[in-house]
């Protein structure tokens, strides 16, 4: 793991709680969606590439609604999307040192937040072995999805706390852009990424070398054990 040079060191500080993107972030299911978008795609009759390159990070109600022709239900192609991938969870495996990492955390000091529906969210997480938190927020929750701020501002009330006392953990642009907005703080998490990803943001691969204390007052602080 390294962490790159960027405008604020988030262990320079504590935080209130943490705030974790699912897919990408804590786990690794990009094989799976791959293959239940190119399902999609392929039964409209739609360009397989386009559509992998604009459906990760955000609600997959919101990407159908811009891409599914005339007369499809964007509603019941999303209810049957989710199913295609709940069914599709075996290669779904957790980020190096994800599991370790949230089993350092107190229960009130998390909280999910995924464009993931609520039964994918579970599925996914069961197959990666991590736990479903005590706090959560998916795509079932909020009406409009990231890049909005929508979802982190309800992660943080549901945890009690101000967005701004928050790190968030994130990995694509649209997750990045909806915590910026949300006022929270910004780790991205480039495991899953196939080029270095161009952020003013810390930057980590994986959570196996990073460590997590809490001062007297609970309030979390990271180490990273190795830092570049």
């Amino acid at each position: 793991m390294s962490l790159t040079e960027s405008s604020f060191m988030p262990q320079s500080r504590s935080y209130a709680a943490f705030l974790f993107d699912m897919d990408g972030t804590l786990l690794n299911s990009i094989p799976s969606a791959i293959r239940a978008w190119t399902r999609f795609a392929q039964r409209h009759d739609l360009p397989v590439e386009h559509v992998l390159s604009i459906m990760h990070g955000v609600r997959a109600i919101e990407t159908i609604r811009r891409l599914a022709p005339a007369g499809v239900d964007p509603v019941a192609e999303a209810e049957a999307l989710t199913r295609d991938e709940i069914a599709d969870v075996g290669d779904v495996v957790e980020i190096p040192g994800a599991a370790s990492m949230l089993a350092t955390l107190p229960p009130d000091r998390w909280a999910l937040v995924t464009s993931a529906p609520r039964a994918l969210a579970r599925a996914r997480l069961a197959a990666a072995g991590l736990p479903f938190p005590a706090h959560s927020v998916t795509a079932d929750d909020v009406s409009r999805g990231k890049p909005a701020p929508d979802a982190f501002l309800l992660g943080a009330r549901r945890l009690g706390v101000d967005p701004a006392d928050c790190l968030v953990w994130e990995d694509t642009v649209a997750g990045i852009t909806a915590a910026e907005a949300a006022g929270a703080d910004v780790i991205a998490v480039t495991a899953t990424h196939a080029a270095p990803m161009a952020t003013p943001h810390a930057t980590i691969t994986d959570y196996r070398t990073l460590s997590v204390t809490q001062d007297a007052d609970g309030r979390l602080m990271l180490r990273f054990d190795s830092e570049t």
